[in-house]
């Protein structure tokens, strides 16, 4: 097989799977203009990605004390010979990145996009990114769902686990919360989207049901201020966090 002659583009977002969320669109905008992908992610978060979303070349980076954040996907981007390479980090340690001039009037989601050069609305276009696998959706939805009236909650974030009173769900519902019960978060597709409600702390899960516009009983828990807040494009009930 003959080596594409497409030109390369490194992005540089090697953590959280949330942020990667974010940014897929931004990747999948440049495939679209014929760009190949090269993407330095944490060695951990590769089985969430690999298979749902195989036209970006992964790029496992170790975690160690910090450079995994820039310097080893630099140099693994470079020994790639990318054409162009485009940090996504709307600030980091050591780096200027927060120096732009619209750093402090922009969510940090709108900054991923503005820095790419991505209209902001490609961010929900999520679904043109990802390859779904239909038997490991229906897998775990059988696992789990015991009740055809449930609402599924997600709590825990990166650094944060939410509260939540769940004497607001009707007694005779299932709940089902968002657990280490796979290695890849989008077999949760079909859950999320046959639930009655949904209740999302401010982390991956909420990133993933807004940009796929899933459900239409949503409610959303802050977590972190104004700036590290996402934009949301779908409507929620915000929570008291």
């Amino acid at each position: 097989m003959s080596e594409s002659k497409n030109k390369k583009l490194g992005l540089i977002q090697s953590r959280g799977v949330g942020d990667c969320i974010i940014s897929l669109p931004i990747a999948n905008y440049y495939r679209r203009q014929g760009w190949d992908i090269y993407w330095p992610i944490c060695e951990n978060f590769i089985p969430n990605f690999q298979d749902s979303v195989p036209w970006v070349h992964w790029i496992p980076i170790p975690v160690d004390t910090g450079a995994f954040f820039y310097d080893v996907p630099m140099k693994r981007l470079k020994n790639f010979k990318c054409d162009e390479i485009i940090v996504l980090y709307q600030a980091l340690t050591g780096h200027d990145f927060h120096e732009t001039p619209y750093f402090q009037h922009t969510k940090f989601d709108q900054c991923k996009y503005i820095v790419a050069n991505v209209p902001f609305l490609e961010k929900w276009k999520l679904a043109e990114c990802i390859i779904r696998n239909p038997a490991r959706e229906q897998a775990l939805y059988d696992r789990l769902v015991k009740n055809p009236n449930y609402v599924v909650i997600h709590l825990q974030g990166s650094d944060h686990r939410a509260t939540f009173d769940a004497s607001t769900i009707p007694s005779d519902w299932q709940i089902i919360e968002i657990t280490e019960q796979t290695n890849c978060i989008f077999d949760w597709l079909t859950i999320l989207e046959k639930a009655q409600s949904l209740v999302m702390v401010d982390s991956v899960f909420a990133n993933l049901v807004d940009q796929l516009g899933i459900g239409d009983d949503r409610y959303f828990i802050p977590r972190s201020h104004i700036g590290l807040t996402p934009v949301l494009g779908q409507h929620w009930t915000w929570l008291d966090k």
